[in-house]
């Protein structure tokens, strides 16, 4: 929490000294919403070697800066790349290069049920998680991406940060081609949840005792587009990889340090 604080700060900070450059939204803009469907595949957990498609719903609402979304459903609102993220969130600095801004989402855990490999292990509860964004492009087409993500609750979420760095290599008035590459990282409470066995849990998991501290988490990299196919529906998806690093990779909990990831769907806007 104590990192939480001070990065809240420094984004006020920036609020402040970027607040003469920020682009006004006009107070008269209309909501924009969207609702779509998309189909994942991934592995059931990170470090999992047993794989998962789920059809998703997909949907997004926003009104100036401010929007509530699903995941990636903020994005295709213009084809933004602001890293929002999934939940409620509002920009601080809007500005031609830079945005800053705050978002609030649900996190939901995990059931170490759901898996055969974290069977034993204790669930990591339900939490409302804070969120800190940035984003800086110094030339079009290239941002650097920038968040950190706090649980509120307590309830032994810790702290996530990660760093991406974006590329666009492909627009036309119709399609957009993306890429980036990112590292993403761990508070030990964060680490230990996800990937620790405690000493309660040896015996009803079978796995070694394994107290993570704070690190990397993993690296990952990705390619995705954008197409719209009419005024109103847009068609997207991606392809992605990842490898776990550092104390997660170390954890017996982790099948495999290698995973990937496709998506493919579809949605209407308005």
């Amino acid at each position: 929490m104590k990192h939480a604080l001070i990065l809240l700060v420094a984004g006020t900070a920036v609020l402040r000294a970027g607040a003469q450059q920020a682009e006004q939204e006009p107070e008269d803009q209309p909501a924009r919403y969207l609702l779509g469907v998309s189909v994942a595949s991934r592995p059931e957990y990170d470090g999992a070697s047993t794989r998962q498609t789920k059809l998703k719903p997909l949907w997004a609402f926003q009104w100036g800066r401010w929007r509530i979304s699903t995941s990636g459903g903020s994005a295709l609102l213009g084809f933004g790349r602001d890293g929002a993220g999934a939940g409620a969130s509002t920009l601080l600095v809007d500005s031609s290069r830079l945005r800053l801004g705050v978002a609030l989402r649900v996190d939901g855990g995990r059931n170490s049920g759901d898996a055969t490999t974290t069977e034993g292990l204790p669930d990591v509860k339900r939490t409302l998680r804070a969120r800190l964004y940035a984003n800086y492009s110094p030339v079009p087409d290239w941002s650097l991406g920038a968040n950190l993500s706090q649980d509120l609750l307590g309830r032994k979420g810790g702290l996530t940060a990660g760093v991406d760095l974006g590329w666009r290599f492909y627009r036309s008035t119709t399609l957009e081609w993306t890429s980036g590459i990112g590292l993403a990282a761990g508070d030990a409470q964060n680490l230990r949840s996800y990937f620790g066995v405690p000493e309660s849990a040896v015996a009803s998991s079978g796995k070694p005792a394994y107290n993570p501290g704070a690190g990397l988490r993993d690296v990952h990299a990705g390619v995705s587009f954008t197409r719209s196919l009419t005024q109103h529906w847009t068609a997207f998806g991606g392809v992605g990889a990842s490898r776990l690093v550092g104390p997660a990779a170390s954890s017996p909990l982790t099948q495999q340090r290698n995973g990937s990831y496709a998506n493919l769907g579809m949605a209407w806007r308005n």
